[in-house]
C-alpha cells in the first residue's frame, strides 16, 4: 500500500458514512464497514443462509461484491468533493471454499491518480477463531465528476 496519500476531501469518513444509508445491498446482506482510513477500509459481517451457494459455501458473487465493496470504498477516501467512484474493472481469484462463521474483507489503495485508481482486495472467513484467504481481488476505480454523470 502506498502512503502517504494526497487528502482532497478532509470529511471523506463522514461523506462515506452518508453514503452507506444508499447502499441498500449491504444493508440486505448485513455488511459493515469497521475502518475508514486513507486509502484502507475494512469490513465485515456474519455468514448467514442468503449468501451460502448450494454446497453451503459463501457464493462466489457475495465474495466478489464484497472486495468490489471495500475496495471502491477505499478509492472513496480519496477523491475530491463531487467525484464519485466507479468499478471499471474487477479480478477475482478464489483460493479457497468460503466456510465458517463471519467473513471480512479489506481494500486498499496502491496507485491513486486524478482519473484512475488502482485498489486490491482480500476476503477471509473465520471458523473457529481460524482465519482463511478465500479471495484476492484487484480493481481499477474510474474517478467521475457527478456533474458529468447527473448525481
Amino acid at each position: 500500500m502506498s502512503a502517504p496519500f494526497t487528502i482532497l476531501n478532509p470529511n471523506y469518513r463522514e461523506l462515506i458514512i452518508e453514503k452507506l444509508v444508499g447502499q441498500r445491498f449491504m444493508h440486505h446482506i448485513g455488511f459493515q464497514l469497521d475502518r475508514i482510513e486513507p486509502g484502507l477500509v475494512t469490513a465485515g459481517m456474519q455468514i448467514e443462509e442468503h449468501i451460502l451457494q448450494q454446497t453451503n459455501f459463501v457464493h462466489g458473487g457475495a465474495t466478489a461484491t464484497l472486495a468490489d465493496l471495500v475496495m471502491g470504498f477505499a478509492a472513496y477516501t480519496l477523491v475530491d468533493v463531487g467525484q464519485v467512484v466507479l468499478t471499471a474493472d474487477l479480478r477475482v481469484s478464489y483460493l479457497n471454499p468460503g466456510k465458517g462463521d463471519k467473513i471480512t474483507a479489506k481494500g486498499f489503495v496502491f496507485k491513486a491518480g486524478r482519473k484512475l485508481i488502482f485498489c486490491e482486495g482480500e476476503v477471509y472467513c473465520e471458523n473457529k477463531g481460524v482465519q482463511t484467504m478465500i479471495a484476492k481481488a484487484s480493481a481499477t476505480m474510474s474517478v467521475v465528476n457527478l456533474s458529468e454523470i447527473g448525481g
